[in-house]
C-alpha cells in the first residue's frame, strides 16, 4: 500500500510540474495511459480533484497546489540525495538541464561542452534555448546561463566569460540617407530595429551610459524581432539602426558592412554567468561541469 502511495504521488507531482501528461510519462519512463490511470485512481481514493484538465492544458487545482507545496519538497530532497550518490562513482554521471539564451549557447556554452563531454561519457546535458528570463526552480532546471546583471541575488553565480559591450550600428547605405546620431536622444528620429523580450512581452529599451549618467531610450521603426541574429542581418542590409552585442557586430564593422555610432555611450557590463539556487546543494555532476565552464582569464 505504501509503495503504491509513493508511486501515485510521484506520478501526480510529475504531471503537475510538467503541466502535460505526455511529458510527465516520458520523464517517468511509463506510458501516458498508465499516468492517467494512476492520477485518476488517486483522485478517486482522496475524493478530490487534484488536476484541472482541458483539451489544451493541465494545471493543479487548489488541492493539487497544496500537495505540490507540502509533499513536493520532500521528493525533491530525495532526488537531490540520490543524485549526490554520484560522488561515489568513478566518474560523475546523470542528466543536467540547462537553460541559456541563443547567443550564450553558441558563444560560451557549446565550445566548452564540446571539450568537456568526451571526458564524461556518463553525463547527459539537455540545453533549452530561451531568450527570456526563465525561473529555473519552477521549471526544474539544474542551472541557467544569463548576463551577470540579470541573475537574481539569491542565486550562486559563476562567471563564464569576459565583460561585454553593446554596439549601436547601421549600414553605410542607411547613413547615406540619414544623419548619424550624435547622442542617444537622436535615435527617436531614426528607423530603429527593435527587440521584443519574450518574458515581458514588451520592447527592449536601449540602455546607454556615459560619465555615470544612465539613459534608456525607447526607439521605433518598421522592424521588430525576438532574436538578435535577425536584427543584425536587417541592419547589414540597410533597414535601420540596431543595438546588438559588440562581438556580434565586430566582423561586420571590420568588413565595412556596418558603421558604429555612440561608442562612448556603451560601457562594458558583466558578461555571461552560470547560476543555480543557493539553497540547493550542488550535485557532484553539476560541480564538475561548473569547473569546466568557469571563466579563467
Amino acid at each position: 500500500m505504501a509503495r503504491d502511495a509513493v508511486s501515485n504521488l510521484v506520478a501526480i507531482l510529475a504531471v503537475a510540474r510538467e503541466r502535460n501528461f505526455t511529458r510527465a510519462a516520458a520523464k517517468l519512463g511509463i506510458s501516458q495511459s498508465s499516468v492517467s490511470h494512476t492520477v485518476r485512481k488517486l483522485e478517486e481514493r482522496l475524493g478530490l480533484k487534484l488536476l484541472a484538465r482541458t483539451t489544451r492544458s493541465v494545471a493543479p487545482t487548489e488541492a493539487g497546489e497544496r500537495l505540490l507545496s507540502t509533499v513536493g519538497p520532500y521528493f525533491e530532497a530525495i532526488e537531490a540525495e540520490m543524485a549526490a550518490l554520484n560522488e561515489f562513482r568513478a566518474k560523475p554521471a546523470g542528466t543536467l538541464r540547462i537553460t541559456a539564451s541563443v547567443h550564450a549557447a553558441d558563444a560560451i556554452l557549446w565550445p566548452k561542452l564540446a571539450r568537456f563531454l568526451p571526458d564524461y561519457p556518463d553525463i547527459k546535458i539537455e540545453v533549452v534555448l530561451d531568450n527570456g528570463f526563465t525561473d529555473i526552480v519552477a521549471e526544474r532546471f539544474d542551472a541557467g546561463i544569463r548576463l551577470g546583471e540579470q541573475v537574481a541575488k539569491d542565486m550562486i553565480a559563476v562567471r563564464l566569460g569576459p565583460d561585454l559591450r553593446m554596439a549601436c550600428v547601421a549600414s553605410p547605405i542607411y547613413f547615406a540617407r540619414h544623419k548619424p546620431p550624435k547622442r542617444p536622444q537622436d535615435l527617436v528620429e531614426h528607423d530603429c530595429i527593435n527587440l521584443r523580450l519574450p518574458t515581458y512581452g514588451g520592447l527592449y529599451a536601449w540602455r546607454f551610459e556615459k560619465d555615470g549618467r544612465a539613459l534608456n531610450v525607447r526607439v521605433d521603426g518598421q522592424l521588430t524581432f525576438n532574436a538578435a541574429a535577425q536584427i543584425l542581418t536587417a541592419a547589414v542590409e540597410g533597414f535601420g539602426v540596431a543595438f546588438v552585442l559588440e562581438e556580434a557586430a565586430a566582423p561586420h564593422i571590420a568588413g565595412g558592412r556596418l558603421r558604429r555610432v555612440l561608442p562612448d555611450w556603451c560601457p562594458p557590463f558583466p558578461g555571461y554567468h552560470l547560476y543555480y539556487p543557493s539553497r540547493r546543494q550542488s550535485s557532484p555532476t553539476l560541480a564538475v561541469l561548473v569547473e569546466a565552464l568557469r571563466y579563467r582569464r
